[in-house]
């Protein structure tokens, strides 16, 4: 298990966070794909789309020398009925990726998922991002026939499903 600097923490949403939930999914998807009008939705209005059906949204929050914090990563779990989840809108700040804020990130999903009494989590994504198929794959998401019925993303070519490896 990576472990985060000790000037980074992990939180769940809070309005302070809000516009980061925003600024750092759209870093990602406008480097790699074109942002589509439902992340537009998503991103500007998480408390309806994601928080008021029963989602979650954390953060990873850094804290810089004179004590002033910042988000660097976040992810979210949308609830889309009957205990079945959706993994989404997960994004690391550049300087940071591969340092182990998206692993913990995928930990603190995985634990609040069930801490939800969730049964189903599944994900979305594109071939395009390995390191992120990579971390999925690690942590029990196993790949399904792609796309998902009734995606809403024209980019996602990947789905998966988690599998968590019986203790």
């Amino acid at each position: 298990m990576d472990t985060l600097p000790p000037d980074i923490r992990i939180v769940d949403f809070a309005l302070a966070w809000r516009a980061d939930f925003a600024r750092l999914n759209l870093e990602w998807l406008e480097r790699w794909f074109t942002v589509e009008p439902i992340d537009r939705e998503v991103l500007h209005d998480p408390e309806t789309h994601l928080l008021a059906g029963g989602g979650r949204i954390v953060f990873a929050i850094a804290r810089q020398a004179d004590g002033r914090e910042y988000a660097v990563g976040t992810v979210a779990l949308k609830h889309e009925g009957d205990g079945v989840y959706e993994l989404t809108k997960m994004a690391v700040t550049p300087g940071l990726r591969g340092a182990g804020v998206g692993r913990q990130l995928m930990q603190a999903a995985l634990a609040t998922f069930h801490a939800l009494d969730g049964r189903e989590l599944f994900l979305e994504s594109s071939s395009k991002l390995g390191p992120a198929l990579a971390l999925y794959e690690s942590v029990g998401f196993r790949h399904r026939p792609a796309p998902r019925p009734g995606s809403h993303y024209a980019r996602a070519d990947v789905y998966m499903v988690w599998e968590p490896v019986a203790p």
